[in-house]
C-alpha cells in the first residue's frame, strides 16, 4: 500500500508536533517476523534473565522520566504533573513484575488420584498484539506489554495515532534497556493493516483497551481467527454517597475523581449517586469545587485540568450534554465549548439525570459529572447497578464492614474503591464485567492471560 503520513498535534496550541509514515505491507511483514524469531530464543531465557530485563526497562523509564512525560501531556493534554506520576506507575509495573513473575510463573506440582505425578507448567505462546488508546499513553502500553515479556512472549503495539510519538519512543526505551532488537515493535498501522495483524500465525493473543463498540469489532475479528482476547472497555461508574459518608472528603474525592486526567478516563467517576438526606450537602459543595476548577494550559503549574484529546472527541462529549439537556438534564456549571485555540472544555455538572440520557445510559469520555438523588442506600445501589458497563465503582460511608459488604455482594462490577477514587495498582486485578469487557490485568492475573497452562502427567 501506499504511505500516508499521521499528523500528531498538540491539542492546547493547536500546533502540529510531527508527521509519521505509515508501514508498508512489506515492512510491516518483516516485523513481524522479526518479533516472531526474536520470540523463539527469549521463550527459553530463564525467568530471572527476563526479569532483569524488565527491571532494566523500568530503570529506563526513570531515566527518560522528563522526556517522555513531556512528550504525552503535548500529545494528549493532561497535566505535566500527572504524565509524570504514570511514568511512576510504570516504572512500579516493571518492579512489581520483575519481582513477582518469577513466582507467578513457577511450575507446580501435583499428585494425582492414581499416585501418578503432575506438572502445571505456564509457557510462552508466541506474539501477543495489544491496540491502545490514547488516554494513558505510557500505562496502556506497559500494563500489557511488561507482563507478556515476563511470561516470555513477543509483543506488538499499535498505538491510538495522536500519541504515535510516544509509542515509538516507548519501543527505543526498550531496546536501549536491553530487550532483545524487534521483541517489542511499536508499529505504524492502517485499520485495514491491524486486521492482517489479527489473522498472522505467529499472533497467539490480542489484547485491547477502547471502547464497548472497538471490543465488538475487534473481539469479533480475533475469535474468527480463534485467538484468545482481553478487552478493557469503557465504562460510566458510580460513586454512592451514604447517608454516615464524610460529606467533606466524598466531595473532594469525587472532584478529583471526575477530571483527573482531564476525565479522559474509562474508570472515572461519572455518576454520582448521593442519598437524599445528603444530597443538597454534597451538591453545593460539588458544585463550587467543581466551579473552582482551574482549565488551561497542561504545562503550566497553576493548571488544574487541561484540554480534551482531540476536536472530535470534544465535540462528541458537546453533542452528549446537549442531548442529555434536551431531555431534561440541568446543567449546573460549564457546558459550553470556549472561544480560543485548544480543544478545551469546562468542568460540568449536570443534574436531573435520568434513563434515556447520554449522561445516564452512556460513556461520557471528559469533565462532566452527572448527579443522581438516590431515596436511600438500597435505590442508590440499584442505580448504580443500573448500567450496561461495569468496570469500577465508589462508595462513602464511614462504616467501612458496611461498605465492603456492598462492595462484595452488591456491586455489579470488577473493582470498587471505598473513600478513595479509582486508580490503577499493580499488586490489584484490573478489568471489568458486562460491556466493560473480560479478562483481567494486574496482581498476578494479567500475566497469565496470554500463557499456555499446560498440562504434564508422569506416568
Amino acid at each position: 500500500m501506499s504511505k500516508a503520513n499521521i499528523t500528531t498535534t498538540n491539542p492546547a496550541t493547536e500546533e502540529k508536533i510531527n508527521n509519521f509514515n505509515y508501514l508498508s505491507d512489506a515492512e510491516l511483514e518483516k516485523s513481524i517476523k522479526n518479533c516472531q524469531e526474536a520470540f523463539l530464543d527469549w521463550k527459553l531465557e530463564t525467568f530471572e534473565k527476563r526479569a532483569e530485563i524488565i527491571e532494566s526497562i523500568g530503570k529506563n523509564l526513570a531515566k527518560n522520566k522528563t522526556e517522555l512525560s513531556k512528550l504525552m501531556t503535548q500529545e494528549m493534554g493532561k497535566l505535566l504533573s500527572q504524565s509524570e506520576q504514570e511514568v511512576d506507575l510504570c516504572v512500579g509495573i516493571c518492579n512489581y513484575t520483575a519481582k513477582n513473575g518469577p513466582e507467578n510463573l513457577k511450575d507446580e506440582q501435583r499428585t494425582l488420584s492414581n499416585g501418578t505425578k503432575g506438572i502445571v507448567s505456564y509457557s510462552p505462546t508466541g506474539i501477543i498484539y495489544g491496540i491502545q488508546p490514547w488516554n494513558y499513553p505510557s500505562y496502556q502500553v506497559i500494563r500489557y506489554a511488561i507482563v507478556n515479556l515476563m511470561a516470555g512472549n513477543g509483543v506488538l503495539l499499535k498505538h491510538a495515532s495522536n500519541v504515535t510519538g510516544t509509542g515509538q519512543l516507548l519501543e527505543k526505551i526498550f531496546t536501549e534497556a536491553g530487550l532483545p532488537k524487534g521483541l517489542f515493535k511499536a508499529l505504524i498501522v492502517s485499520h485495514e493493516q491491524s486486521d492482517t495483524i489479527i489473522k498472522n500465525k505467529h499472533v497467539r493473543g490480542v489484547t485491547l483497551t477502547g471502547s464497548s463498540d472497538a471490543g465488538r469489532n475487534i473481539g469479533k475479528k480475533a475469535t474468527s481467527q480463534l485467538k484468545k482476547v482481553v478487552l478493557e472497555l469503557g465504562s460510566n461508574d458510580a460513586y454512592v454517597v451514604l447517608e454516615d459518608a464524610d460529606i467533606e472528603n466524598a466531595i473532594k474525592v469525587c472532584v478529583q475523581g471526575r477530571i483527573y486526567n482531564n476525565g479522559e478516563t474509562c474508570i472515572a467517576a461519572k455518576r454520582f449517586v448521593v442519598v437524599d438526606k445528603v444530597y443538597d450537602a454534597f451538591k453545593e459543595g460539588f458544585v463550587k469545587a467543581m466551579k473552582d476548577i482551574k482549565v488551561g494550559n497542561p504545562l503550566e503549574k497553576d493548571t488544574d485540568m487541561g484540554p480534551i484529546a482531540r476536536k472530535d472527541l470534544r465535540t462528541t462529549l458537546h453533542e452528549q450534554v446537549e442531548e442529555s439537556v434536551a431531555k431534561g438534564a440541568k446543567i449546573l456549571c460549564g457546558g459550553k465549548i470556549p472561544d480560543g485555540r485548544g480543544y478545551y472544555y469546562p468542568v460540568t455538572v449536570l443534574e436531573n439525570v435520568t434513563p434515556g440520557q447520554p449522561a445516564y445510559d452512556d460513556e461520557l469520555f471528559g469533565p462532566v459529572a452527572a448527579l443522581i438523588k438516590a431515596k436511600d442506600e438500597k435505590d442508590a445501589m440499584r442505580i448504580a447497578n443500573d448500567s450496561k458497563f461495569g468496570l469500577g465503582g465508589g462508595i462513602f460511608s464511614k462504616d467501612i464492614e458496611k461498605a465492603k459488604n456492598l462492595a462484595q455482594n452488591h456491586f455489579d462490577t470488577g473493582m470498587v474503591f471505598i473513600n478513595t477514587f479509582g486508580t490503577a495498582n499493580p499488586s490489584m486485578p484490573f478489568g471489568g464485567v458486562k460491556d466493560s469487557g473480560f479478562g483481567r490485568e494486574h496482581g498476578g492475573f494479567g500475566i497469565k492471560e496470554f500463557v499456555n497452562i499446560k498440562s504434564i502427567v508422569i506416568g
